[in-house]
């Protein structure tokens, strides 16, 4: 049995693998030269059921108001006329109330932490390397009032099993020392959250899929996919028609581009990012520890000899460019907490679009048609759920009960 799988990115290189593992014969497309080199290519790193919390917040709704004026908040709304802009955000403004917003992070901490098991598994098995640091996190709050906040606000994770906890600024520093010299009332240390490069995992991984005979066709634009009746013909592409016995549909933002004409409305949209990297030398003082400045929402990680800062979500359709000034705000909190973090002069910019649902978790499985399968709408955890979902749509596919509850993660 042959099972096209369209995306090179962490969703479709893990369902690769695990198909693969499972005795398929599998054929991989995706545009770019490379695998990992759009929304894998330099996100925030962090594998963190610690941060878990859906965007559609009772919070968000203010922030995205405010951004129409202001520019530096966390959430930035950039209108347009597209209207499947407008839909989206209808969806997302009616999760932004407390009790959806607790259910839909329980739902994302549920697939965040079986991921996180299947990544250690697999890394262990496979000896995979990608700069990986099991060191824990930290989320900073500089102001003492929002800190408390954060302190109630963790609770809905802790009921769902993650050990966090409250630290002072001094305990903080102890932990992560490349911190003493930045001003913070207190810090939720989440002492099982990791970091690691997405992409060295991904092109890691894509070694190991192609000793066990996965087919990778790179340079392959995906021009429609054909069906009949409730079944999916073939792929067209720039190299031709590619047929299977089975597809799975893992092309992150692109998915409801592709899957429109087949009838499908999925409610997952482009929500831009930006990360900036630096090279760490031997006078830095760089951090052990990922992490998150919350009043900022500014995420940090070290990989080997670099230090990644990544911020903003901007709702902007699938504009991915960016300019120097675009990162300065990310460049004054990095030396505001790390001055001497890495070498701040060579900066490499990079910008990305996160694949959002309105609720914040994924899309999985069976789709509408017999032999198509989903694996999308990963959002801001993509890198955190990529084997979790990965492992669920290749257990649905060999028509096996996934481990854990997929309530709200499939399509309706």
């Amino acid at each position: 049995m042959t099972t096209i799988v369209m995306g090179a990115g962490l969703a479709g290189v893990t369902t690769a693998w695990y198909l693969a593992a499972q005795g398929r014969k599998v054929k991989v497309i995706d545009r770019q030269p490379y695998a990992a080199n759009e929304t894998s290519y330099a996100n925030a790193g962090m594998i963190a059921p610690g941060h878990a919390y859906t965007w559609a917040s009772p919070r968000a709704p203010g922030i995205l108001w405010r951004s129409l004026r202001d520019k530096n908040q966390a959430l930035l709304l950039r209108p347009n006329l597209n209207p499947r802009m407008w839909a989206w955000l209808w969806q997302f403004l009616l999760n932004c109330n407390a009790e959806k917003a607790r259910t839909n992070t329980m739902r994302k901490l549920v697939m965040c932490r079986y991921s996180q098991e299947e990544l250690r598994t697999l890394t262990q098995k496979l000896d995979l390397q990608y700069d990986l640091l099991s060191t824990g996190a930290l989320y900073v709050y500089r102001d003492e009032a929002i800190f408390q906040k954060g302190l109630a606000n963790m609770q809905v994770l802790v009921d769902g099993g993650v050990p966090l906890r409250g630290v002072t600024h001094e305990e903080a520093v102890q932990r992560e020392p490349a911190l003493a010299h930045s001003r913070f009332a207190g810090a939720i240390l989440s002492p099982t959250d990791e970091s690691g490069d997405a992409r060295l995992f991904t092109r890691s991984l894509v070694s190991r899929c192609e000793a066990a005979g996965v087919e990778f066709l790179m340079d392959t634009s995906i021009k429609r996919i054909d069906a009949d009746s409730d079944r999916i013909r073939g792929v067209h592409t720039s190299r031709g028609l590619i047929q299977g016995d089975d597809y799975v549909l893992a092309l992150g933002c692109d998915s409801p581009l592709l899957s429109h004409a087949l009838g499908y409305r999925l409610p997952v949209y482009p929500v831009k990012g930006y990360s900036v990297t630096f090279p760490i030398s031997d006078t830095n003082e760089s951090p052990s520890m990922c992490g998150v400045d919350e009043q900022a929402l500014v995420a940090w990680a070290r990989y080997g000899n670099r230090l990644r800062l990544t911020a903003t979500a901007e709702f902007t359709g699938y504009d991915r460019s960016h300019k120097p000034a675009d990162f300065e705000p990310m460049l004054k909190v990095a030396r505001q907490l790390f001055p001497n973090g890495a070498d701040y002069s060579q900066p490499d910019y990079w910008a990305g679009l996160r694949p959002m649902t309105p609720q914040g978790t994924p899309i999985l499985g069976k789709s509408r048609h017999r032999n198509l399968y989903l694996n999308t709408g990963h959002g801001h955890m993509g890198w955190t759920m990529a084997c979790g979902t990965a492992r669920v749509v290749t257990d649905i596919m060999h028509g096996k009960k996934p481990e854990i509850d997929l309530t709200g993660m499939t399509l309706k």
